[in-house]
């Protein structure tokens, strides 16, 4: 039986053009980047090279590019890093109430260190109410963290405009991204995006797993919060990963050079499952944006009445299909989703939600068996289900 991978949200395959470049730094350029003899400046080289990619894709200065163990990590120093270097001029953070965890469960222990934290709502599309956005910010807000693309509903946030709101009511207030899922699909100019502070995971665009980046603006109040050495300009300690490094610039460049194609292929594949399940498969209703030009080109939601999304997971597994509940992280959860919830969706109904993200080796052809076999799954778990589907309402 064929598997069928859509959970490219969560993860993706490694590129072998990737692995190809990080070769060499898993065999022959092994030096520590740290020290001075002619092995360390191998990797020395290739490290540099490899932030000078960033730099130049994220339109920075390769000196504003910190590399981190991965998104996490990143999201963790950009709060926490700020928090407590501005902690002198104001104690209140501004995010989302559907942020990624990363970033939702460090402000919540930034509360508890006592600091303010304002969680804006979205609208039943997951977009961020500016407004409240605007009323938000005050005089001692040092930081406002909105992500760019939603992981799970694949809403896309008016990143620029949110940053323009934010400096018009204090200047002096920084403006972080995590920007994991429009990376190879979206802009990444942070000048033109105009944020202070921008996060990317390697691993969502067919880099290696275990290496992301922070982009920080120069001059940037940050409190290095993993200490031990002198690496990353005494803002990351420990030894670089260079071999992953390299790897995810090299996936960086790969996604931006090829990125027309791949997003033409993503769309396709998306708005096939977007239009066709819901008709072909009663009390289906869409989650994020109707409008496709304003929900990233990779994820089509759902949330499916009568069934728990873990169950229709699990059946899909069985008939080779790879799929999520939400996100990664917490797709073990019976909880239904923060984000669903925070858009307003009936707790019954976000049960039953389905995150379907397409990549690159995906199929039209795919795509029909999982629209084939999606509706046999999810009737079958019905008429087991206590669950029983209510009769078809408006959304």
């Amino acid at each position: 039986m064929e598997r069928i991978y859509l959970d490219h949200a969560a993860t993706t395959p490694l590129d072998p053009r990737v692995l190809d470049a990080m070769m060499p730094y898993l065999s022959r350029c092994w030096g520590n980047p740290s020290s001075v003899y002619m092995e360390a400046q191998e990797a020395r080289r290739g490290l540099e090279e490899a932030r000078r990619t960033v730099a130049r894709i994220l339109g920075c200065r390769p000196q504003e590019i910190i590399f981190t163990s991965g998104a996490t990590e990143a999201n963790n120093l950009a709060l926490r890093g700020v928090a407590y270097a501005m902690a002198a001029r104001g104690r209140h953070i501004v995010t989302t109430a559907i942020e990624h965890h990363s970033v939702l469960h460090v402000a919540e222990r930034l509360e508890k260190e006592g600091f303010r934290v304002t969680y804006l709502p979205v609208d039943g599309e997951g977009f961020v109410e500016l407004g409240a956005l605007e009323e938000a910010v005050g005089p001692d807000t040092i930081l406002v963290s909105i992500m760019y693309v939603n992981n799970e509903v694949g809403t896309i946030e008016p990143i620029a405009q949110a940053v323009q709101i934010v400096k018009g009511r204090n200047p002096k207030a920084l403006f972080h991204t995590d920007a994991v899922q429009a990376v190879g699909i979206l802009e990444l100019d942070v000048g033109r995006l105009g944020v202070d502070l921008l996060t990317i995971g390697a691993h969502k665009f067919y880099g290696p797993k275990g290496v992301g980046a922070l982009y920080i603006r120069s001059r940037t109040p940050l409190l290095p919060q993993q200490l031990g050495g002198a690496q990353e300009r005494n803002r990351r300690a420990g030894t670089e990963n260079v071999a992953g490094i390299v790897g995810m610039a090299k996936a960086l460049e790969l996604a931006y050079e090829e990125r027309d194609l791949r997003v033409a292929h993503y769309r396709a594949l998306r708005d096939r499952l977007l239009w066709e399940l819901p008709q072909r498969l009663a009390g289906v209703y869409i989650t994020g944006p109707k409008d496709p030009d304003r929900r990233i080109a990779h994820i089509a939601s759902f949330c499916i009445e009568g069934v728990e999304g873990e169950g229709v997971l699990m059946a899909l597994d069985l008939e080779g299909i790879a799929a999520s509940s939400g996100s990664a992280c917490t797709s073990g959860s019976l909880e239904p989703s923060h984000v669903l919830r925070a858009m307003g969706v009936p707790e019954t109904l976000a049960r039953g939600s389905l995150r379907l993200s397409v990549g690159r080796e995906n199929t039209m052809e795919q795509i029909e068996r999982v629209l084939a076999v999606l509706p046999q799954v999810v009737e079958r778990l019905r008429s087991l289900s206590p669950l029983r589907r209510a009769a078809p309402r408006e959304r």
